[in-house]
């Protein structure tokens, strides 16, 4: 079985019936929104509404017909899966390669459980290993973001589409894919990412997730967020 199938198809185990449950953003979401779907589908799980982080996951799970809800009608959810870029053993993430990470971000800061799942391929020992960190910019004024953004140690790249237009967000922003040699303080990261005007968000989720389901071709292994 494919790892994210696996991983998305693990995470039925943290859905009851009658709850809240926040619809992440990308590939690996994606196959928990359908084995989601399905439990619904069977009658294994009722009552079920879905807040979807981005327009990307409202239309895929709207498709699959999951009942749908808004955040300020749900403000809270029970739970919410995702997926991630990179997973560290603290359970710090990098998010957003899908270019969704603020509006991710958002749900599950409110959310009360938050479930990721990923491919055993997206474990790093560091953050910044593999993946570069994705930082939603304002348009106006986004050139002036390059050089304050190569002082905290990185390249950024502004992301494009196949046409090479600029990508913009659902929240009408773009996106600056930031690569460092590696993260040795991503706290301290933050905070100067978040001191910066024009800078909306960034992808590092730190401290939210509650567990990882990481999945290899075999199994699938249960990595809990220590307290």
């Amino acid at each position: 079985m494919d790892p994210k199938q696996r991983a998305g198809e693990a995470a039925i185990e943290f859905i009851e019936s009658g709850m809240i449950v926040g619809l992440g953003t990308g590939s690996t979401a994606e196959k928990f929104h359908i084995a989601l779907a399905a439990a619904i589908k069977s009658g294994r799980l009722k009552g079920i509404r879905g807040v979807p982080t981005s327009r990307r996951a409202e239309e895929h799970s709207r498709q699959l017909g999951i009942p749908l809800a808004t955040l300020a009608e749900c403000p809270h959810p029970d739970v919410t899966v995702d997926g991630a870029d990179e997973v560290a053993p603290n359970l710090d993430l990098i998010k957003g390669l899908g270019g969704a990470l603020l509006r991710e971000k958002i749900v599950e800061q409110n959310t009360k459980k938050l479930v990721i799942i990923a491919d055993s391929s997206k474990t790093v020992d560091v953050l910044g290993t593999k993946s570069p960190v994705p930082v939603e910019v304002a348009i106006f004024g986004h050139e002036s973001q390059v050089e304050f953004l190569r002082a905290l140690g990185c390249e950024p790249v502004l992301r494009r589409q196949a046409d090479t237009r600029p990508f913009v967000t659902d929240n009408g922003n773009y996106i600056f894919d930031c690569k460092f040699p590696r993260i040795d303080d991503p706290r301290s990261l933050q905070r100067s990412l978040k001191s910066r005007a024009g800078i909306v968000e960034s992808g590092l989720f730190l401290g939210m997730a509650s567990l990882a389901l990481i999945a290899t071709d075999t199994q699938v292994m249960r990595v809990e967020r220590k307290r």
